[in-house]
């Protein structure tokens, strides 16, 4: 560019880099940057997990010992000398976190106790809850958090911060936080080098979260309490979007009666039938009668069924078949 310049006026110069300017511009915008990936030293991972019909979900970066020492206490005097030399750090809490600071190497703690840590690497560690939890029995609504941990030597804070989407714990603001738990750290006699997220135990309505880097393991508890009202108020929610679509209650009667909830189910298939009889409710019903020993009322409805579905066009063929077979006993 420079070459071709000096061979042209000058006051055509200023025009040509105006010119190249607004093509390159153009240019930017037309096509988006390319993005390039490389290997992160810290790889990203993702824990997910149900708990009856609540998702769970830690998104998180996995950082690797490497004969880095990572647990222990920092003096007073060494944590000021820190701060003055990393004007990055927090400077004005005495939790704030010391990770990256200037003055910290090999032999320093990566995680030093009493200070705010991103409970991974990277961005802070996610963690989103589709409904309302208690997590060691405090409660914590639904929605998106950044975890961060403050660790000590015989208890550990673990911190649910409103702040979901931060990069480490750079800019936390304790006033932000919506929950903090405390959790008693356990050691291991086995070393794990990379860091990751677990659920090693669980119930019908609870699991067992664990942080596991080198020989330490901090646990936490997600429980889901009065899971059968929270049940039915997503199903009472989905009917009330939706109360002339009667596949809806059909669809609640088809999960209750995977479940072996044959009462329950029929109630859902009789209130699908109520918004609208179809081919495919009655048939529903009909085979819940049969599972509920009722052959010959499984046989009635199974024909009120064949009439609407020829009625509505529908292909009943292979359920003629096997009402043909109930009939002759064969089933």
């Amino acid at each position: 560019m420079k070459t071709f310049l000096r061979f042209l006026p000058r006051a055509a110069a200023p025009a040509l880099v105006l010119l190249a300017a607004a093509t390159f511009a153009h240019a930017r915008q037309q096509a988006p940057a390319p993005k390039v990936r490389l290997p992160q030293a810290s790889p990203q991972a993702t824990l997910a997990e149900t708990v009856g019909v609540t998702d769970i979900t830690i998104t998180y970066h996995r950082p690797s010992v490497r004969g880095r020492t990572l647990w222990g206490d920092v003096s007073p005097e060494k944590t000021a000398e820190i701060l003055k030399a990393s004007s990055f750090l927090p400077q004005n809490s005495p939790e704030g976190t010391l990770d990256g600071g200037q003055g910290t190497g090999k032999d320093f703690p990566m995680v030093p106790n009493g200070h705010v840590w991103r409970a991974g690497a990277n961005e802070a560690t996610k963690f989103t809850v589709s409904d309302d939890v208690l997590v060691n029995g405090q409660p914590l609504k639904a929605g998106s958090y950044s975890i961060h941990m403050i660790p000590g030597k015989d208890e550990w804070t673990v911190v649910f911060n409103k702040n979901a989407d931060q990069w480490g714990s750079y800019g936390y603001d304790a006033k932000q936080d919506a929950l903090r738990v405390k959790a008693k750290p356990e050691w291991r006699a086995d070393a794990q080098e990379v860091l990751s997220y677990e659920i090693p135990a669980r119930t019908a309505n609870s699991a067992r979260v664990v942080l596991r880097w080198e020989k330490i393991a901090v646990p936490f508890t997600v429980e889901v309490p009065n899971q059968d009202a929270l049940v039915r108020s997503k199903i009472d929610a989905m009917v009330a979007a939706s109360p002339e679509d009667w596949r809806v209650p059909a669809a609640v009667s088809e999960a209750y009666y995977n479940d072996d909830k044959l009462d329950e189910a029929m109630v859902w298939a009789d209130r699908s039938i109520k918004v609208k009889e179809t081919f495919q409710n009655l048939r529903l019903k009909a085979a819940l009668l049969l599972s509920m020993k009722k052959r010959d009322e499984a046989i009635a409805v199974g024909e009120r069924a064949v009439a609407r579905g020829k009625a509505d066009g529908e292909d009943t063929t292979r359920f003629e078949k096997r009402l043909a077979d109930l009939k002759a006993g064969k089933m």
